[in-house]
């Protein structure tokens, strides 16, 4: 999706995934960091899930991962 410029969707599942997540384009914003105001990086992730086999919670469980490690990536981090 990121590749056609946009920064939201809705991906629809398709059996028999359980899941599906969108990665959109990343455009600079204005973000607050402490008291003052930066222009950062932002991309938006978008996840579709089928609630009979994954609990909401257990997808929020998996953005927050997913967020945590896109924040905290290196290019130390990269193991091959």
């Amino acid at each position: 999706m990121g590749l056609i410029a946009t920064i939201a969707s809705q991906p629809i599942i398709n059996q028999p995934q359980a899941a599906i997540l969108t990665t959109e384009s990343i455009v600079k914003r204005p973000v607050v960091i402490g008291d003052g105001i930066a222009v950062r990086s932002i991309m938006n992730m978008c996840l579709s899930f089928d609630h009979r086999i994954i609990d909401g919670m257990m997808a929020g469980q998996f953005l927050s991962f997913m967020k945590q490690g896109l924040e905290d990536w290196t290019a130390a981090s990269i193991k091959l």
